[in-house]
């Protein structure tokens, strides 16, 4: 668990952001793009931790694995070339799925050494009435594990992990889980509970730490975005990028777009005959007969196409009032397999995003 050790802003270690946490609303791909960070930090040579806080074994399902025990293991190598860059220098990614009760079993060990008293209250279920009545506990303890390997050292002294990506709770909690010190004040004004969410407010507020929120381009999710933030930032909590997920690409150009919405049929019409939708016939009548059936399907689809293009500009413009760095990743239509998360590491890359 994170000590009292000294902000980042002092420590002579300290070369940048070392831990990211990811957030998003539901359904977002939230945990896939926390994964795809992951790999893209762990590029050059580097050594990256993926932590997964909600108990959901997303990580696992995600690299195709068994679920994860309470313990780090290395969850995939990563080299430049599987992410279409060059180098040879090869990372990891290691991953860590937190298990609540098995933490504060783990914290009470530590300050309490409780030894085979912990194990009892295992058994009587303290562990889930604590954790259920206190969830600013619990927090602490999930917090404080990711900010703990953001600074652990090994035994030459230098850092275990050049970053570490927490998957953390969706957009709506996520002020409430980071901001622990206010979460547990009204249970522990002293003593080690207290003085736990102090070192981690120091880690979460320091210059080695970041919040990412992804997002949408749609209305609930960009709004639930710009709300979280706001309260990130009243809060006073670190706010990162905002990484724009599952983006289609425009399939019309801005003049098909006008023609769409605009009284066009006609032409419309002779485009597709011109197109050879008509068959081999240059008789006006047959082309028409030939177009007809398939020119109302096809504009009403254009026009919903170009409501959605539309929108999706009116959300870009919503993000782009944040004034921060906004990265996009493209929909993957056959789904988010490995492959598909190597590619999304690779975009982040090039973007500048890890």
């Amino acid at each position: 668990m994170a000590g009292s050790s000294p902000t980042a802003s002092s420590d002579p270690d300290w070369e940048g952001v070392r831990l990211h946490v990811v957030t998003g609303k539901g359904g977002t791909g939230k945990t896939t793009v926390a994964a795809a960070l992951a790999i893209a930090l762990a590029a050059q040579g580097r050594r990256t931790l993926l932590i997964e806080v909600e108990g959901r074994q997303g990580i696992a399902e995600l690299f195709g694995i068994a679920a994860l025990p309470y313990e780090e293991r290395r969850v995939a190598t990563v080299t430049p070339a599987q992410l279409g860059l060059p180098g040879r220098r090869h990372g990891e990614v290691h991953a860590l799925a937190i298990d609540t009760e098995l933490a504060l079993l783990e914290y009470l060990e530590m300050f309490y050494k409780l030894g085979r008293a912990g194990k009892a209250l295992q058994k009587v279920g303290f562990v889930d009435f604590a954790t259920t009545i206190a969830p600013g506990v619990r927090d602490v303890l999930l917090t404080g594990k990711a900010c703990e390997a953001a600074r652990r050292k090994g035994q030459d002294g230098t850092l275990v992990y050049d970053a570490v990506v927490m998957d953390a709770p969706p957009t709506g909690r996520i002020t409430r889980f980071l901001n622990v010190n206010s979460e547990v004040a009204g249970l522990a004004r002293i003593g080690p509970i207290h003085s736990q969410a102090q070192a981690v407010m120091r880690v979460l507020r320091s210059p080695e730490t970041t919040v990412h929120f992804v997002t949408l381009l749609e209305e609930m999710p960009v709004q639930e975005t710009v709300d979280g933030i706001a309260d990130l930032r009243e809060a006073k909590l670190p706010v990162g990028g905002v990484l724009v997920n599952m983006v289609r690409p425009p399939v019309l150009d801005a003049a098909a777009v006008e023609a769409v919405h605009g009284d066009h049929r006609e032409e419309v019409a002779l485009a597709l005959g011109e197109a050879g939708l008509g068959g081999r016939s240059r008789k006006p009548e047959t082309v028409r007969a030939h177009v007809e059936p398939l020119l109302g399907p096809l504009l009403e689809q254009a026009r919903e196409h170009a409501e959605r293009v539309e929108l999706e500009r009116e959300q870009r413009a919503d993000l782009q009032q944040l004034k921060l760095p906004t990265y996009e990743l493209p929909l993957l239509g056959e789904g988010v397999d490995l492959a598909g998360l190597y590619r999304l590491a690779g975009e982040l890359k090039r973007q500048g995003a890890a």
